[in-house]
Order: C-alpha cells, then sequence, then structure tokens
C-alpha cells in the first residue's frame, strides 16, 4: 500500500484539464474528466512523449508524439504505435486538495 500525496488543487482545474505533477520521483499526468480525477505515468511507452501535453478527449489522452492513445482511468493503450499502457494511481479528493498514491 502506498502514501497520498498532495500534488495540486482542485481551483487549478478550472481552465486547464491536464497537467503535469512530479512527486515521489514520478512524472504523473494528472487529468481532470467531468467531476473527477485520474492520474497515469506521464511518459508514453512507444518513445517517451508526455501524455501531460497530448490531446485530452472524454476519457482518452493522444501522445503528441506519435499519436498512441491511452485510456486516462486505467493506463490501458488503446492505439498504437504504442504497445503497453503506463501505470495508474489512486486519486483522492480531500477538500480542495488532490492526492496521488505513491507507491511504498
Amino acid at each position: 500500500m502506498g502514501q497520498y500525496k498532495k500534488v495540486a488543487s482542485t481551483n487549478e482545474f478550472d481552465t486547464a484539464k491536464q497537467r503535469l505533477v512530479e512527486v515521489g520521483g514520478l512524472k504523473i499526468a494528472l487529468f481532470s474528466v467531468g467531476d473527477k480525477y485520474y492520474a497515469i505515468g506521464d511518459t508514453c511507452t512507444h518513445r517517451g512523449g508526455p501524455l501531460s501535453e497530448g490531446m485530452l478527449a472524454e476519457d482518452t489522452v493522444t501522445c503528441p508524439l506519435h499519436s498512441a492513445r491511452f485510456d486516462v482511468k486505467t493506463g490501458k493503450v488503446l492505439g498504437p504505435p504504442a504497445s503497453q499502457g503506463v501505470p495508474s494511481y489512486n486519486v483522492r479528493v480531500s477538500g480542495n486538495d488532490i492526492e496521488v498514491e505513491i507507491p511504498s
């Protein structure tokens, strides 16, 4: 079981729907979809593109480098050229704080 760490606040998502956060030595792409927040590894498994800079459509992010697609809820790869998914992290909201569970 990991430890939850504050990575952002909900008001940071008033205009933006995604951002890069770094915590525990990890680069994590944090997404706002509807009224929920999701966190996946920021590095595309194809060529290392930054998923936090990709195009978000509903619950799918497209890598800005070569258009691999990932499910922001699970990290599962949805389309090539990537063949592997990225890690997914549990997220919780406490007041206005967005917290991500970091593995121990």
